[in-house]
């Protein structure tokens, strides 16, 4: 087993992890500047897919504003993934031609954009093309902080540093599924909408000031662009299936609690709260524990807890309750499951490719987000949630199927 924080070979048959050596890694700065980069790499995440989040906890509010059709509600998932999943390769040769802050700058600018259109869309034509800009910011997400992670701080606390970022999809999460849902209780939705694109552009001026400068380009040219190979490829065919059952919670939670449940629209939103902060946890978490040697095995792991979960949410049609435990358990096991995937890719892949290859992973995850939400539309329309959450459930057990199989196939290949 390669050591932390340094590329590691792949396994027989899978072909070079890398086409280029490593490079020099800078040494990481004090703690101070790093956990002021951990805040904003965290904002950062937040930001990227915080339309997502808003769009499931506002849905119940959308549907008798907007006049449009759960369908239609998943449709606006599926084309803000859609764009993420086409842009994700390309963007991750920009991150590594341009640099971590100038990525990360335009992604807030990008995404502050996207949700000011949001709040101002009239019908469902413009809300799918704020949507589909939204997914700019997602692309750029993941290769932009980690690019930054690996220049900036020490291998050693790389994996508790990506689990925190990574844990700003869920604060996304629970500030969409409470504090701005509260806040369309009152003003409306879409004040709770410009107030997020408000932050974001704020967050914008503070990672130009407070980032590092991208360093001056060497001349060195960016690894060309390539189909994902080794373990990166399996990792993208296991996240294209967790991210379709995770996409579907997304959407269609709030909705759930709402009509199948009898919640409220405000308390139904507060489920998406509960996805969001057991997603923290999860993230932060499992990151930590996803040492080199033990990694590798918690893909298939949390896979399988995410199986329980989505069979809890189903199980809620009969005993109310247990929707709640339901959604703290996708946080949990499911959300958790990419930040893993993440520390992975930096544990194994040279730092040139490290852009590249985060977002190939990204990729089939977002993928699966585009076409999670059109298999479980119709279910919705139909009031057959139960039955939704069951392909949630094989979703979640097709990926946990892959993992276990990369795992076998690399502990093979390691020769442990």
């Amino acid at each position: 087993m390669a050591p932390h924080g340094t590329a590691r070979s792949s396994s027989p048959g899978e072909g070079p992890a890398h086409s280029s050596p490593p490079t020099k890694e800078p040494a990481a700065p004090v703690e101070g500047p790093t956990r002021r980069l951990t805040a904003l790499l965290t904002g950062a995440m937040a930001f990227s897919m915080l339309q997502l989040f808003l769009l499931g906890a506002l849905g119940p509010r959308l549907l008798a504003d907007l006049d449009v059709s759960p369908t239609v509600l998943g449709l606006t998932t599926t084309v803000g993934f859609g764009t993420a999943a086409l842009l994700s390769p390309v963007g991750g040769r920009i991150v590594d031609r341009i640099g971590p802050r100038r990525s990360l700058v335009a992604l807030l600018l990008v995404a502050s954009l996207a949700l000011a259109l949001i709040g101002t869309a009239p019908g469902p034509a413009l809300l799918l093309g704020a949507v589909a800009l939204g997914g700019v910011p997602q692309a750029l997400a993941n290769p932009a902080t980690n690019k930054a992670i690996l220049a900036a701080v020490v291998p050693e606390r790389r994996g508790t540093v990506t689990g925190a970022k990574q844990s700003g999809v869920q604060l996304g999460a629970f500030a969409a599924g409470l504090p701005l849902a509260a806040l369309a209780a009152g003003p409306g939705w879409r004040a709770a909408v410009w107030t997020a694109a408000g932050a974001a552009l704020v967050t914008a001026v503070l990672a130009h000031r407070a980032l590092p400068a991208d360093p001056l380009r060497t001349g060195r040219p960016v690894p060309p662009l390539g189909p994902p190979r080794g373990m990166t490829a399996w990792l993208c065919v296991y996240s294209l299936f967790l991210g379709a059952g995770i996409a579907s919670v997304n959407t269609y939670l709030a909705l759930y609690g709402a009509r199948a449940l009898g919640l409220g629209a405000t308390v139904a939103a507060a489920l998406v709260a509960v996805l969001g902060i057991t997603g923290i946890a999860g993230r932060v978490g499992w990151s930590r524990a996803a040492r080199p040697g033990r990694a590798e095995r918690l893909p298939a792991l949390l896979a399988c807890g995410a199986l329980v979960a989505a069979c809890l949410l189903a199980a809620a049609r009969w005993a109310g309750p247990l929707v709640w435990v339901g959604a703290a358990a996708v946080g949990v096991f499911a959300v958790s499951a990419n930040a893993v995937s993440m520390v992975l890719v930096m544990q194994r892949t040279a730092p040139d490719r490290a852009g590249q290859d985060s977002a190939l992973v990204a990729a089939g995850f977002f993928a699966g987000f585009a076409l999670g939400p059109p298999g479980f539309a119709p279910l919705a329309e139909a009031d057959r949630y139960g039955t939704g959450w069951l392909l949630v459930a094989a979703e979640f057990a097709v990926a946990g199927a892959v993992a276990y199989a990369w795992s076998r196939r690399d502990v093979r290949g390691s020769g442990l």
